[in-house]
Protein backbone atom coordinates (compact mmCIF):
# COMPACT_ATOMS: atom_id res chain seq x y z
CA UNK A 1 0.00 0.00 0.00
CA UNK A 2 1.39 3.39 -0.97
CA UNK A 3 1.86 5.81 1.87
CA UNK A 4 0.29 9.23 1.66
CA UNK A 5 2.26 12.30 2.49
CA UNK A 6 0.65 14.10 5.38
CA UNK A 7 0.28 17.79 4.91
CA UNK A 8 0.33 20.46 7.52
CA UNK A 9 -3.27 21.76 7.86
CA UNK A 10 -1.90 25.29 7.46
CA UNK A 11 -0.37 24.52 4.02
CA UNK A 12 -3.53 25.76 2.33
CA UNK A 13 -3.09 29.18 3.95
CA UNK A 14 0.52 29.32 2.81
CA UNK A 15 -0.66 28.49 -0.74
CA UNK A 16 -3.22 31.33 -0.62
CA UNK A 17 -0.60 33.72 0.72
CA UNK A 18 1.74 32.77 -2.14
CA UNK A 19 -1.02 33.27 -4.75
CA UNK A 20 -1.92 36.72 -3.36
CA UNK A 21 1.72 37.77 -3.30
CA UNK A 22 2.13 36.68 -6.93
CA UNK A 23 -1.03 38.57 -7.92
CA UNK A 24 0.19 41.77 -6.22
CA UNK A 25 3.58 41.47 -7.94
CA UNK A 26 1.83 41.16 -11.31
CA UNK A 27 -0.37 44.20 -10.61
CA UNK A 28 2.63 46.30 -9.57
CA UNK A 29 4.58 45.28 -12.66
CA UNK A 30 1.70 46.30 -14.93
CA UNK A 31 1.22 42.79 -16.35
CA UNK A 32 -2.14 42.41 -14.68
CA UNK A 33 -4.78 44.26 -16.74
CA UNK A 34 -7.10 46.76 -15.11
CA UNK A 35 -10.83 46.49 -15.44
CA UNK A 36 -13.04 43.48 -15.78
CA UNK A 37 -15.04 41.42 -15.34
CA UNK A 38 -13.04 38.38 -16.36
CA UNK A 39 -14.83 35.13 -17.06
CA UNK A 40 -14.20 31.71 -18.54
CA UNK A 41 -16.35 28.65 -18.95
CA UNK A 42 -17.56 25.97 -21.28
CA UNK A 43 -20.84 24.65 -22.60
CA UNK A 44 -21.62 21.04 -23.30
CA UNK A 45 -24.23 19.90 -25.81
CA UNK A 46 -25.11 16.45 -27.12
CA UNK A 47 -27.72 15.66 -29.72
CA UNK A 48 -29.13 12.15 -29.94
CA UNK A 49 -26.85 9.87 -31.95
CA UNK A 50 -24.01 12.40 -32.12
CA UNK A 51 -20.76 12.96 -30.27
CA UNK A 52 -20.86 15.53 -27.45
CA UNK A 53 -19.81 19.06 -28.38
CA UNK A 54 -17.82 21.07 -25.84
CA UNK A 55 -17.24 24.78 -26.52
CA UNK A 56 -15.14 27.20 -24.49
CA UNK A 57 -16.28 30.77 -23.94
CA UNK A 58 -15.15 33.85 -22.11
CA UNK A 59 -12.64 36.64 -22.36
CA UNK A 60 -9.78 34.76 -20.67
CA UNK A 61 -8.13 31.46 -21.31
CA UNK A 62 -7.26 29.01 -18.57
CA UNK A 63 -3.76 29.37 -17.23
CA UNK A 64 -1.53 32.28 -16.36
CA UNK A 65 -0.65 35.36 -18.41
CA UNK A 66 -3.60 34.90 -20.77
CA UNK A 67 -6.10 37.47 -19.52
CA UNK A 68 -7.74 39.24 -22.44
CA UNK A 69 -9.99 42.23 -22.24
CA UNK A 70 -12.14 43.20 -25.17
CA UNK A 71 -14.85 41.53 -27.13
CA UNK A 72 -16.71 38.72 -25.48
CA UNK A 73 -18.18 35.74 -27.23
CA UNK A 74 -21.84 35.44 -26.31
CA UNK A 75 -23.23 32.09 -25.21
CA UNK A 76 -24.91 30.76 -28.36
CA UNK A 77 -27.28 27.88 -29.07
CA UNK A 78 -28.36 26.89 -32.58
CA UNK A 79 -31.57 24.94 -33.15
CA UNK A 80 -32.13 23.23 -36.50
CA UNK A 81 -35.80 22.40 -37.15
CA UNK A 82 -37.50 21.12 -40.30
CA UNK A 83 -38.27 24.60 -41.64
CA UNK A 84 -36.15 27.08 -39.64
CA UNK A 85 -32.80 27.70 -38.01
CA UNK A 86 -33.03 29.47 -34.68
CA UNK A 87 -30.03 31.11 -33.01
CA UNK A 88 -30.21 32.18 -29.37
CA UNK A 89 -27.41 34.31 -27.90
CA UNK A 90 -27.02 35.59 -24.35
CA UNK A 91 -25.69 39.17 -24.35
CA UNK A 92 -26.54 40.92 -21.08
CA UNK A 93 -25.89 44.59 -20.45
CA UNK A 94 -26.77 45.98 -23.87
CA UNK A 95 -29.85 47.45 -25.54
CA UNK A 96 -31.74 46.29 -28.63
CA UNK A 97 -30.39 49.29 -30.57
CA UNK A 98 -26.80 48.15 -29.86
CA UNK A 99 -27.19 44.87 -31.78
CA UNK A 100 -25.97 44.48 -35.38
CA UNK A 101 -26.71 41.31 -37.33
CA UNK A 102 -25.61 40.15 -40.77
CA UNK A 103 -26.21 36.97 -42.74
CA UNK A 104 -23.98 35.76 -45.54
CA UNK A 105 -24.25 32.24 -46.90
CA UNK A 106 -24.31 29.90 -43.93
CA UNK A 107 -22.91 32.43 -41.46
CA UNK A 108 -24.67 34.74 -39.03
CA UNK A 109 -22.51 37.54 -37.64
CA UNK A 110 -23.54 39.00 -34.29
CA UNK A 111 -22.06 42.27 -32.99
CA UNK A 112 -23.09 44.46 -30.08
CA UNK A 113 -21.44 47.20 -28.06
CA UNK A 114 -22.47 49.43 -25.16
CA UNK A 115 -19.91 51.12 -22.96
CA UNK A 116 -17.24 48.60 -22.03
CA UNK A 117 -19.38 45.61 -23.07
CA UNK A 118 -18.63 44.35 -26.57
CA UNK A 119 -19.83 41.10 -28.08
CA UNK A 120 -18.86 39.46 -31.36
CA UNK A 121 -19.47 36.00 -32.77
CA UNK A 122 -19.80 34.45 -36.19
CA UNK A 123 -22.18 31.51 -36.02
CA UNK A 124 -21.99 28.77 -38.64
CA UNK A 125 -25.53 27.84 -39.64
CA UNK A 126 -26.44 24.18 -40.26
CA UNK A 127 -28.40 24.89 -43.46
CA UNK A 128 -28.88 27.42 -46.25
CA UNK A 129 -31.27 30.15 -45.14
CA UNK A 130 -33.42 32.83 -46.74
CA UNK A 131 -31.77 36.09 -45.68
CA UNK A 132 -34.96 38.07 -46.27
CA UNK A 133 -36.90 35.89 -43.81
CA UNK A 134 -34.75 36.82 -40.80
CA UNK A 135 -36.62 37.91 -37.69
CA UNK A 136 -34.81 38.97 -34.53
CA UNK A 137 -35.87 39.95 -31.02
CA UNK A 138 -33.86 41.06 -28.00
CA UNK A 139 -35.34 40.86 -24.50
CA UNK A 140 -33.76 40.63 -21.06
CA UNK A 141 -30.27 40.03 -22.41
CA UNK A 142 -31.31 37.27 -24.84
CA UNK A 143 -31.16 37.65 -28.62
CA UNK A 144 -33.33 35.30 -30.70
CA UNK A 145 -32.85 35.12 -34.47
CA UNK A 146 -35.09 32.93 -36.63
CA UNK A 147 -34.33 32.25 -40.29
CA UNK A 148 -36.34 30.15 -42.74
CA UNK A 149 -34.43 27.42 -44.51
CA UNK A 150 -34.17 27.45 -48.27
CA UNK A 151 -34.16 24.36 -50.38
CA UNK A 152 -31.06 23.92 -52.42
CA UNK A 153 -31.92 23.41 -56.02
CA UNK A 154 -30.78 20.18 -57.57
CA UNK A 155 -27.64 20.42 -59.58
CA UNK A 156 -28.38 21.44 -63.14
CA UNK A 157 -26.20 20.28 -65.98
CA UNK A 158 -25.05 23.07 -68.25
CA UNK A 159 -24.22 22.24 -71.85
CA UNK A 160 -21.11 23.79 -73.30
CA UNK A 161 -21.60 25.19 -76.82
Amino acid sequence: MASRKRRDPFDIFRDFDEMFNEMFREMESGRFPQGGPFFYGFSWNQRPGEEPEVREFGNIRPGRDNIQIGERKPLVDVFDTDETVQVIAEMPGIEKSDVELGVEGRSLEIRAARGDRRYHETVELPADVDQDSAKATYKNGVLEVTLKKTRRQNRKKINVE
